[in-house]
């Protein structure tokens, strides 16, 4: 397929990237589109009161939420009433989320489990879609089984979650199972869909809650042919606000106690913001969203161009990592698209990974990272690396460029390994 993506006309949407700074530490925070960070102003100087009155500033300003909230639920294919807006990912509504499965008895999905039940969770995850699910089964005393894909049976610095592999692990206990559409350590891409259809049929009543944050920066975000329970990402690393969305199907939310006000159960009985939101959010965040789905208009044709153009910049980064006998690579060694996204962790034989980040930053304009990145069960229990050390990692998304990524290569191969080098 022929790529019709204009890096340069992406570019030009974003004031950011005209500073002499390189982003590549896109995996933790992408750069925000000049529309949305116009339009937060602009709501926030002319339409900023509370929603829901009649007179003509707050009717105005209740419209666009609405059309905000509207435009979340068209860009994950799905409607309004089954998603919310919150803080972060790693935070609401994930922490608003838990809190409530962990920490309230009277919610309904703590009733979903019994003693001696069991959930599967993916070591391949950032801790937040963990840690609350730890504290679930500590509290409710339920059976942990970790997923750890291929590297189940072997050692590997490429494991990969599979409907097949996941199989082993179920049983007519299961009740929810946690995982990563994409690791924001691996970059690869896991077959969501064919990894729901496996639990659902054969764990009927099980839930699967999804944590897409590193996949949807990347591709297109469909939760009906995902098949999923649960399925979340931040918008500020989808070019958007500082603000996620959390989706819940219709199965997960009536397994949902809800915490709005009684009065407003009866109003509103099926709607997750009131399930989870907890009065107002970000009002000028979520009216904006409107702007990133226009930009990544039309869906189809975007995405495509994107996965044509990440390809080709991720194909540099691995070709040159594939020809170093003492790099190693974690995540696949292929650009293939359909494979991974360029999010690239790599290690070093003889550097520590801070020792060379904060060298190349030195010596350079490239903003990279080193670290667990969250994933600390995968970073140091799977890999055996050091906590305070981890991969050197490059996450680059569909704004990069191959004239910045050349030279990120000419820094390193540039380097005096005899410098650093203490094993």
């Amino acid at each position: 397929m022929a790529s019709t993506f204009d890096v340069n006309g992406a570019r030009a949407h974003f004031v950011a990237l005209r500073q002499n700074q390189s982003f590549m530490d896109n995996a933790g925070g992408s750069q925000t589109l000049d529309a949305v960070a116009d339009f937060i102003r602009q709501y926030l100087v002319s339409t900023n009161v509370q929603l829901g009155a009649t007179y003509p500033i707050s009717s105005q300003s209740t419209k666009l939420v609405e059309k905000g909230y509207d435009a979340a639920a068209k860009y994950i294919n799905a409607e309004s009433t089954n998603n919310i807006g919150g803080q972060n990912t790693g935070g609401a509504p994930y922490k608003t989320f838990n809190s409530i499965l962990t920490l309230r008895e009277s919610s309904r999905l703590w009733e979903h489990f019994s003693l001696g039940d069991e959930i599967i969770l993916s070591q391949l995850d950032h801790e937040a879609n963990l840690a609350s699910w730890v504290r679930l089964a500590t509290r409710k005393n339920l059976k942990i089984k970790w997923w750890k894909g291929s590297a189940a049976t072997e050692t590997t610095t490429d494991p990969v979650l599979t409907a097949d592999n996941l199989k082993p692990l179920l049983s007519k206990r299961t009740r929810f199972v946690a995982c990563t559409h994409t690791s924001n350590i691996l970059g690869t891409i896991h077959d969501i869909a064919s990894i729901a259809t496996t639990l659902h049929e054969t764990c009927p009543d099980a839930l699967l809650c999804v944590d897409a944050v590193a996949y949807a920066p990347h591709r297109a975000v469909d939760v009906q042919a995902f098949g999923v329970d649960f399925y979340s990402f931040s918008w500020y690393k989808v070019y958007g606000p500082h603000q996620a969305i959390l989706y819940a199907s219709p199965k997960g939310q009536k397994a949902i106690q809800s915490l709005g006000h009684y009065f407003n159960n009866k109003a509103h009985p099926n709607e997750l913001s009131n399930q989870l939101g907890l009065a107002a959010g970000a009002y000028e965040l979520a009216a904006s969203l409107p702007k990133v789905l226009e930009y990544c208009s039309p869906r189809d044709k975007f995405w495509e161009g994107v996965a044509v153009h990440e390809e080709k910049l991720q194909a540099i980064l691995l070709d040159y990592l594939n020809k170093r006998e003492d790099a190693t690579i974690y995540g696949k060694k292929e650009a293939d698209s359909k494979l991974r996204v360029p999010v690239i962790s790599f290690t070093i034989k003889g550097w520590k990974s801070k020792d060379l980040v904060e060298t190349v930053e030195r010596k350079s304009q490239y903003g990279i990272r080193y670290g667990h990145f969250y994933s600390h069960r995968m970073v140091t229990d799977m890999f055996g690396l050091p906590e305070d050390d981890g991969v050197v990692r490059v996450s680059l998304v569909h704004y990069n460029t191959g004239k910045s990524v050349l030279p990120y290569l000419t820094h390193i191969e540039s380097l005096e390994l005899s410098i650093l080098r203490r094993g």
